[in-house]
């Protein structure tokens, strides 16, 4: 079965219309769905909506509200709010380029495969497509998609482009207010040159297929013993390291770090040595 356009529209560059269809670039079936059982009767609980004072309601008689008072709201139909005409509904206009570098990582949200809608679109979409690769640049504009209107920048990948959503500057926090306690001091040169050495030592190409969800791997198997065990409790107890001290040293620091590019495991902290007991006074020859 083939994958369902989660938007279709155009992209427009000047007087350049392109029809295209947006996928989405990521799925989330790797997680651990859990469900509300009812222990006693090992039945699945079900959610019902209820109005205070009349109990549960149909569906059809469920509609969406603002509330602009305290309990009083503008009630609105689904085909009222589909009928807001937004030209970005249909169209996604670049209204602008940049160098990909200079979006901060923190405003990326979610991404997109972009493709042409047909034949026609191919040659229109591919000048687009080699025309930003060329230049490096990668183009913004706003789209509404499902209720919303967002930034979204566009960028070459292999023979299509990825569209990414991006976050309004009102939603990113600042880190000003989060960094501000950390000290701005020159870290020991011995020390950073350790560092490098072990950042150069673990370098390699990403490939994303190196990493997988360990949480959900455990998970699988402790559903898989529980079923075993006929459902019986079962409690895995496997101790963690305690975590480091707040408090340290460049001493130790520098072991570590040593130790890090060697190979090995990083020394724990030595304890503090015992203070050697005081020296016997010789015995007394006797007569």
């Amino acid at each position: 079965m083939a994958a369902r356009a989660y938007w279709q529209g155009q992209i427009r560059l000047a007087l350049v219309s392109i029809p295209v269809e947006i996928y989405s670039a990521t799925k989330s079936s790797a997680q651990i769905a859990f469900h509300q059982v009812h222990e006693p009767s090992g039945k699945r609980i079900k959610l019902q909506k209820t109005v205070p004072g009349i109990g549960p309601v149909d569906v059809d008689e469920i509609v969406k509200g603002y509330e602009i008072e305290k309990g009083e709201y503008v009630l609105l139909e689904q085909d009222e709010i589909d009928a807001v005409k937004l030209e970005s509904k249909r169209t996604l206009e670049l209204t602008q380029f940049v160098d990909a570098n200079e979006i901060d990582v923190l405003y990326y949200e979610k991404p997109y495969f972009v493709v042409p809608a047909d034949e026609l679109a191919e040659d229109a979409f591919i000048v687009l497509r080699e025309a930003l690769r060329k230049t490096r640049k990668v183009g913004l504009g706003q789209l509404a998609m499902r209720g919303r209107e967002y930034v979204v920048s566009l960028k070459p990948c292999g023979r299509g482009m990825v569209l990414e959503t991006l976050r309004y500057a009102d939603e990113v926090n600042k880190a000003q207010g989060y960094f501000r306690d950390i000290p701005d001091h020159k870290p020991d040169a011995d020390l950073l040159e350790l560092a490098e050495t072990l950042i150069e030592k673990k370098s390699a190409k990403f490939d994303a297929k190196e990493f997988h969800d360990r949480y959900v791997d455990a998970l699988k198997g402790l559903i898989e013993k529980k079923r075993k065990a006929k459902g019986k409790r079962i409690i895995e107890d496997k101790s963690e390291p305690a975590p480091a001290g707040r408090k340290g040293n460049v001493i130790d620091l520098m072991a570590a770090l040593k130790k890090s590019v060697e190979g090995g495991k990083a020394p724990a902290k030595k304890a503090p040595a015992r203070k050697a007991p005081a020296a016997k006074a010789p015995a007394r020859k006797r007569a």
